[in-house]
């Protein structure tokens, strides 16, 4: 009675915040940057810029961008290939369609928690449990990067965003060096953890009810250090192109920013969205208010930057997950047959 209650009341939080909440937010959110690109200076002149360069040569940079979207999805594929493999062996095909499905499950959930529903959907029935674990592996790598790099990136544009008013009525040198602390201090621990995952096993045997959580840590216990390394390094890459996809789209949209700049701006951008808590419907709006007042750092092209970040939503995310979605319904017609048969 009481776990079914607790899933009723889980059940009515996400609808809450899928529903009401999350489309609030993106409603408030659309308004402030409309208002934000609207009182942009000389907005004429960067509507006619960008026209041009769409019809220009510069084009291209979207069809370049669009390939960056399967190489991007191809590189978390294999990182989730690699570390499941002592699991369960699969294809690179099939890795590529299980992280697809994930995507798709994955924009219902904050911060993405429900891209592993829609991966062990390729995992056979004893498995799916030993693989969440390892799935959280991989994930972990890519936080690592993003947080080292966002910290970086907040050390370098630091004075930037002391003389600028982003921080406005706060001693933005104290909050900073706060933030600066904290993220290092999380970015420490959990390097610790991912490396002493035998460490973060022990720990869980030694809680009430362990063998409750054996599922949890005894795929950890034989990770070795060499996977490890192989799935940071994938995920740097994967960081990297990121960074290009965004300093392409500046390119095209007209957004006149240097490359060490667009690359420490976007990982500041990636440090916020990796801390705060964010819904499949407001995270464009999230987004784009973030990507707005760190970019806006470098450059007054706020359509630009705008419009950069919702092309980069929709070609990351939005068509990914439709297609894990098509994936998705052919795995049910095709277990239909199977059981049918």
């Amino acid at each position: 009675m009481y776990f079914y209650r607790l899933m009723k009341f889980n059940k009515n939080i996400k609808i809450f915040l899928n529903y009401f909440l999350g489309p609030l937010l993106f409603i408030w959110l659309s308004v402030s940057i409309y208002n934000q690109v609207k009182h942009q200076p000389d907005l004429k002149t960067s509507w006619i810029k960008i026209r041009q360069s769409i019809q220009s040569p510069e084009i291209w940079n979207l069809v370049f961008v669009i390939l960056l979207m399967i190489i991007n999805w191809s590189i978390e594929a294999m990182k989730w290939k690699i570390s499941i493999c002592q699991i369960q062996p699969v294809s690179f095909l099939k890795s590529f369609r299980a992280v697809l499905s994930g995507v798709s499950f994955s924009v219902n959930t904050p911060n993405r928690i429900g891209e592993y529903l829609g991966r062990v959907l390729y995992i056979e029935e004893g498995n799916r449990l030993k693989v969440v674990s390892l799935t959280i592996v991989s994930s972990m790598s890519q936080l690592i990067v993003t947080l080292l790099a966002g910290t970086i990136g907040l050390v370098c544009i630091k004075n930037k965003i002391e003389t600028s008013e982003m921080l406005h009525g706060y001693d933005s040198s104290l909050w900073l060096q706060v933030l600066l602390c904290g993220i290092i201090i999380v970015l420490l621990i959990l390097t610790v953890f991912y490396f002493r995952l035998s460490l973060l096993a022990t720990l869980v045997d030694r809680l009430r009810h362990a063998a409750r959580y054996a599922w949890l840590v005894n795929s950890l216990k034989n990770v070795h250090a060499t996977l490890l390394l192989k799935l940071l390094s994938l995920s740097a890459i994967r960081y990297f192109v990121f960074v290009v996809q965004y300093f392409l789209l500046f390119r095209l949209f007209e957004v006149s920013i240097g490359w060490w700049q667009c690359f420490w701006g976007i990982s500041v951008v990636f440090l916020v969205l990796a801390i705060i808590p964010t819904f499949a419907i407001a995270e464009l709006g999230i987004r784009g208010k973030v990507s707005l007042k760190l970019l806006g750092l470098f450059s007054a092209n706020t359509l630009g930057i705008s419009l950069t970040t919702a092309t980069i939503w929709l070609i990351n995310l939005v068509i990914p997950a439709i297609a894990g979605s098509l994936l998705i319904v052919s795995i049910k017609i095709f277990k239909n047959r199977n059981e049918r048969n």
